[in-house]
C-alpha cells in the first residue's frame, strides 16, 4: 500500500516475505525504513554484518544501509521520505534523531515486549485503515500515526539502552553528538572537534558515554568511519586511495593504518577477500 502526495510525499506499508524481499534493497533518496519482524529466524546482513532477527524485533535503516538477504520469513515494512515527514525538522515532536536514525554506527534493534506489542498492533491497524482513506486529511492522519510509532519505538529503545540513567539535557547531548558524527565523520575524526561543535568539554562526552555503558566517543567516531570504509570497499569501484581521501585521511598510508588497526588486515586484503 502506497501514499503519494502532490508535493512528492511518499509513504509505504507492505508485508515482506521471501518472494518480494528485494523491496528492502530498493530504498530511494531521503527515505527511511522501519522493519518490524513478525516471524522468527530471519537472516540478513546489513553493511556486511550478519543478523538473525526474530519475531517482534524492530530495526530502523536509512537509504545508506546496504542490505543483503539470506532468508526472510515475514516482516512488516514501513517506509517514508523526507517530504512526507522530516525527522530532522520535527525532532522536537518525535526525538528519534541520533537514536533510531542518523546516529549509531551499530544497527538500532528494538525488542518490543507484550504491552508494547499490543499498542503497536493497534496503531498499525489504524494505519492500515487510514491508508485506504481518500479525504483531504489523509496526509495529516498518516503523519500523526507515523509520529506515534516513532515516539513509541524511541521510548522503548531508550529504556533498553539505559538512557533513563541520564537527565534529558544529557540525553540530548548524546543524540546531538551521534547526529553530528553522522554528518561530519568524513571531516572530523577527533572527540575534541565534536566537543567544540557542542560547546562541551571532551571529558563531558566521555562521562556521558560511560554512564550509558556504551563505546567511548572516539570508538563511536572510528566505528562510523570503519562502516563507511567497508561499504565503499565492498560496493564501489573507487580506488583505495580515493576512499581514504573521501573519508578525510591525508594519505593512503594513514587510511591503511587506521583500517588495519580496526580490522586486522589492510583495505586491499579486505577488498580481495570480500
Amino acid at each position: 500500500m502506497e501514499y503519494r502526495g502532490k508535493n512528492g510525499e511518499y509513504f509505504e506499508l507492505v508485508t515482506i516475505n521471501q518472494s518480494n524481499c528485494d523491496i528492502l534493497k530498493s530504498s530511494g533518496n531521503n527515505q527511511l525504513s522501519l522493519l518490524w519482524f513478525t516471524s522468527d529466524l530471519n537472516h540478513l546482513s546489513i553493511d556486511l554484518v550478519p543478523y538473525t532477527l526474530n519475531k517482534n524485533k524492530i530495526i530502523c535503516v536509512t537509504e545508506f544501509h546496504m542490505i543483503e538477504i539470506e532468508k526472510i520469513h515475514e516482516l512488516k515494512l514501513l517506509r517514508f521520505n523526507k517530504p512526507f515527514y522530516c525527522i530532522l525538522d520535527h525532532d522536537s515532536e518525535v526525538g528519534c534523531k541520533g537514536i533510531l536514525y542518523y546516529g549509531s554506527p551499530s544497527l538500532p534493534i528494538i525488542d518490543i515486549i507484550d504491552s508494547d506489542i499490543e499498542i503497536l498492533e493497534s496503531v498499525w491497524k489504524v494505519l492500515l485503515i487510514e491508508m485506504k482513506s481518500q479525504d483531504s486529511l489523509q496526509l495529516e492522519m498518516l503523519q500523526m500515526i507515523l509520529k506515534r510509532i516513532l515516539i513509541l519505538c524511541t521510548r522503548i529503545y531508550k529504556t533498553q539502552n539505559n538512557f533513563q540513567s541520564l537527565d534529558k539535557a544529557y540525553v540530548n547531548i548524546v543524540r546531538e553528538f551521534n547526529f553530528l558524527v553522522e554528518r561530519h565523520f568524513k571531516e572530523f575524526h577527533s572527540v575534541v572537534e565534536y566537543a567544540n561543535l557542542l560547546n562541551k568539554a571532551p571529558k563531558t562526552l566521555s562521562n556521558l558515554f560511560k554512564k550509558l555503558g556504551n563505546k567511548t566517543p572516539l570508538q563511536f567516531i572510528q566505528n562510523r568511519l570503519l562502516i563507511e570504509a567497508i561499504r565503499l570497499l565492498k560496493y564501489s569501484d573507487k580506488s583505495i586511495s580515493d576512499i581514504g581521501y573521501d573519508l578525510g585521511f591525508s594519505d593512503v598510508q594513514s587510511f591503511s593504518r587506521f583500517f588495519k588497526k580496526q580490522k586486522g588486515y589492510s583495505p586491499n586484503e579486505y577488498r580481495l577477500s570480500s
